[in-house]
């Protein structure tokens, strides 16, 4: 059960790091998502 639960989470980080590339690129895309949260509540707001 462990090595399969370390398994999981192995292949989830993989494909995390694959998709952004570099931590770089892993720190525009949270940035990213920070903008769009921050105009959605600014246009909620309004």
């Amino acid at each position: 059960m462990r090595t399969m639960k370390l398994l999981l989470i192995s292949m989830l980080l993989v494909g995390v790091l694959a998709g952004c590339g570099t931590v770089n690129g892993a720190g525009h895309d949270i940035s990213s998502a920070g903008h769009v949260i921050s105009n959605s509540a600014q246009e909620a707001s309004r």
